[in-house]
């Protein structure tokens, strides 16, 4: 039997990291597989009871709760992988006010400059270095969350003041430069930090 053409150019698995959370990311994790759980026993009923109404070729309902419940069990899988694949490990922000601002690490804010080899523009971001998943922005500082475990925090972290590092973007190459970090304030934490949600996870299909 032939290879099915999905198996054959699906993109390898990404290889197990450790992923830095907010504390109570785990307790998300299982709730939202509990949910899911809950949602494909209630579908599977809505599935038995089409199924009772007679023909299932003209059967939308029964068709219907069929694609429900592969839907389902795609999103079950994908984050059964997604924590099987990568170890958590909970960080508590309250850290963030006191450490040590030698280097970039996770918890800091910093000011980056961005400079495109090409065209020589120039552009300025002030980020909170923060755990996996987070993304806001406050309009009254103009920080703006970037997740530790971005391509763009890949390249920065563990870098110091007024360092800088050549990068090749979608847009072109382009020269960062730490101007400064810093620790945030409790404000700053209060008003970037959001309730802890699941992940947004890639359906990687059958």
């Amino acid at each position: 039997m032939p290879l099915a053409r999905k198996r054959i150019f699906r993109p390898a698995a990404p290889p197990p990291t450790t992923i830095y959370v907010r504390p109570g990311y785990n307790r998300v994790l299982a709730e939202e597989f509990e949910a899911l759980k809950i949602k494909r026993v209630g579908l599977v009923k809505d599935k038995i009871e089409a199924h009772s109404q007679g023909d299932l070729r003209e059967n939308f309902g029964f068709k219907a709760a069929k694609d429900a419940i592969r839907a389902v069990d795609r999103k079950m899988t994908a984050l059964d992988r997604f924590v099987a694949r990568n170890t958590f490990i909970e960080v508590d922000p309250a850290t963030w006010l006191t450490k040590p601002t030698g280097t970039l690490l996770l918890g800091h804010v910093t000011t980056i400059a961005k400079q495109d080899v090409a065209t020589n523009r120039k552009h300025r971001f002030t980020f909170l270095v923060t755990t996996h998943g987070e993304t806001a922005s406050d309009t009254e500082s103009g920080i703006e969350c970037l997740p530790h475990n971005s391509p763009l925090a890949a390249v920065v972290l563990g870098l110091a003041p007024n360092a800088h590092t050549k990068v090749t973007l979608p847009a072109g190459e382009a020269i960062l430069t730490v101007l400064s970090i810093r620790n945030p304030t409790q404000m700053e934490l209060d008003r970037l930090l959001t309730a802890i949600r699941p992940p947004e996870i890639d359906d990687e299909g059958e």
